[in-house]
């Protein structure tokens, strides 16, 4: 059937998922990764809206509406994707794999972390190119720790980047004069 994964690929992305757990094992990378997701949670772009508004004023505050709107859109998104797909969680999938964190819901896909980080960052640097240094990294992170604290498939992911990246692309599109690549 077309547009289902191969058990291969089902096999190889579950192996994925248990390698990227496995990690959490040590105490510190599992601190590290717990931390990095519970800001992505939304303290991370809260106080980065915040901070835009401080040092910039009305261009700032301008800046901080445009990531609340997309933010809000992404949310509308991902609440309506997690109903429609219901796909488990991995560790709900494998006694293997641990919740090395509380998930915020019951299901998997998309990550909404994932795809509010790829959409805030690609929004935020736009409005601002010299915040590339902190929020590609922190964005990187965000996706890898969902893995790693067994509440994401990676193709929950890589589907929430595409969606961040397609949300972020329409909504710089709308907002005239601001472009990621001006």
């Amino acid at each position: 059937m077309a547009g289902l994964p191969r058990p291969e690929a089902l096999r190889r992305e579950h192996g994925w998922c248990l390698r990227a757990n496995r990690l959490c094992v040590r105490p510190d990378v599992r601190r590290i990764f717990a931390i990095v997701s519970r800001l992505g949670d939304g303290a991370f772009w809260y106080a980065l809206m915040a901070a835009m508004v401080a040092c910039d004023g009305i261009d700032g505050l301008r800046a901080s509406a445009h990531l609340a709107l997309t933010g809000a859109v992404a949310l509308a998104l991902y609440k309506l994707l997690k109903r429609w797909t219901r796909r488990p969680r991995p560790f709900a999938s494998d006694v293997r794999i641990r919740a090395w964190v509380a998930p915020l819901d019951e299901f998997s896909f998309p990550s909404g972390h994932t795809l509010h980080a790829v959409a805030f960052s690609l929004v935020a640097i736009a409005h601002y190119p010299v915040l590339a240094w902190l929020l590609v990294p922190f964005t990187a992170s965000v996706a890898a720790s969902r893995v790693a604290l067994g509440l994401h498939w990676p193709s929950d992911v890589l589907a929430a980047i595409a969606i961040g990246t397609g949300l972020a692309s329409l909504s710089l599109w709308l907002v005239p004069g601001v472009s990621l690549f001006a």
